[in-house]
Parts: C-alpha cells; structure tokens; sequence
C-alpha cells in the first residue's frame, strides 16, 4: 500500500485579501501591508463598475507597490440577466454577486486553505457579510480584533495620502453603477455624473405586459421616474431633510454615513451590502 502526503503538508494557506475599491478594504490592504508576508491582493471586476473605481485601484497599486489580481467572471452581466429572465437582481437574490464575483473568487481560490482578510470595522456589530462559505477559507476581521472604528479608517487613508475615491462625492458605497443597494439620492448622483451609465442601467428594466410583472432597481419606482426633474427635486429636498437630522440627532461622533443616505421607506435590509462588493 503507498502512503499518500496529507494535504497540509502540501499545501501552505494562502493568504488574500479581496479588494472592492471602497474606503474599508483600502484602508485594511494599507494597515496589512506590513503585517502579513505575501499576501495576495484581488478585484473581482464585474465589468460593470464605475471608472473611479479602476481610477482608484491603480492609486491603491501605486500605495501597496504591488499589483491587484483582476478576477473576471465567466459571463458578462447581460449573460446571466438573460438566464434569469430579466428579473434583476435585489437585496434577498443576489445572484449579481453570487456569479460575477463569489464564482470567480472561489475558482481563483481552488481549494486551498485560505485566509480572507475583511474590513468590517468594531463600529459594525450588524455586519454579518456576503462571503464564501467554502470550508477551506477562513474569514478574519482585523479591524474588530483590534477594535478599529470608523475615525481609524480615515487616519489611515488620510495619513497615506491615497485619500477616498471620486466617487464618495455623490455616493455612499462601491459596487457596481447599477448596485440596487444604491438610495434613490445616489442614483440621482449617477445621472448627473454618469448619464450614459444611468441610461444603460434603465435599459436592463422591464415591464411584461402580459403578467403585469416589472423588473425595477427600486422597487416600486423607475428610473425612468427618477430622472423627471420635479422628482429629482423632491428627491434631493428629501435627503437634505435626512441629512440635517442624522447630523442634529446624532450621538455617536462615529456613526455610520450611511444613516444617512437611507430611504426612510426602504427596508433596513437594503442597507447591508454585500462584503465583497461594499467594504
């Protein structure tokens, strides 16, 4: 009978962190530069982000003096939009991160034993997260282990001079341009800095005419809605009416900026994004 070498000996872990081009995982890439030796840095590309985005992943290359591996899925966004019967995805499906970046994370992966480092902060108890459940890897939270907040993260972008992405000019989060994530006030923000990419994302909506049955970002509401200038008004009156509440009642000098982008008739469960697209 022949002996076979167990896997550990094969195989060390890897140790990867997963890049989304939002302000928590850059800073975590930059706090755990020096910390762990040959750690493998990625961006699962969509091809469907905003230019920013990849703006902001070469500053972020340029910081680390290292490159990110681009993960690309095996299918466009179209591709799967069409397998799914136009139904677009939302909060509880998901299927957009489920195939254009957990599928092409966990092939890059294989099965070798992995260490995924995250950046949810301690300030972000409600943070559960959208990752792979695959048994190999191992999910780690720096930030919480060593209870870095929110004012920490913006220490360590502030004092390595990499600064935020454009496009927290207008928006809250990363993702893609469509993300359904987005408040009605950032989806305006796309019109009025991306209207190409606004108009392409009406495109993906659909009314079927036969079953009644329509397929929005927003539920209940178009973005063909969105773009009529008297409901871009009463939009922008309305978040200027939760922003100056969010700032008035707030206790917390470090509460969340998402607060205040909320929609108050959204359910809470639109505002926990997806790890790896949002952090």
């Amino acid at each position: 009978m022949v002996e076979t070498q167990s896997t550990a000996e094969e195989k060390e872990t890897r140790h990867i962190l997963s890049l989304s081009g939002g302000k928590d995982s850059t800073a975590l890439a930059l706090y755990m530069k020096d910390r762990v030796s040959g750690i493998e840095y990625v961006f699962c590309d969509t091809g469907e982000e905003l230019q920013e985005t990849y703006d902001y992943l070469e500053r972020i290359e340029a910081h680390l003096g290292k490159s990110v591996t681009r993960l690309n899925p095996e299918r466009p966004f179209k591709h799967y939009l069409d397998l799914y019967r136009g139904m677009l995805p939302d909060p509880r499906t998901r299927w957009c991160t489920r195939m254009l970046k957990l599928k092409p994370f966990e092939k890059y992966v294989g099965n070798d034993p992995v260490r995924l480092y995250v950046g949810i902060r301690a300030d972000e108890p409600h943070r559960t997260g959208y990752v792979s459940t695959k048994p190999n890897i191992t999910t780690v939270f720096p930030f919480v282990e060593d209870r870095l907040r929110y004012k920490d993260i913006q220490r360590i972008l502030k004092d390595s001079g990499i600064g935020l992405p454009e496009y927290y000019k207008w928006r809250s989060r990363s993702g893609c341009y469509f993300c359904f994530f987005q408040q009605r006030c950032e989806w305006v923000g796309l019109l009025e800095n991306h209207k190409d990419l606004f108009d392409k994302a009406a495109e993906f909506e659909k009314y079927d005419p036969e079953t009644g049955e329509s397929f929005t970002w927003i539920q209940g509401e178009s973005l063909s809605d969105i773009s009529d200038p008297d409901r871009i008004v009463a939009i922008k009156n309305e978040y200027q009416k939760r922003r100056s509440r969010s700032f008035h009642n707030a206790t917390d000098p470090d509460a969340p900026l998402l607060d205040v982008f909320s929609d108050d008739d959204d359910d809470n469960e639109n505002h926990v994004g997806c790890l790896i697209c949002h952090l």
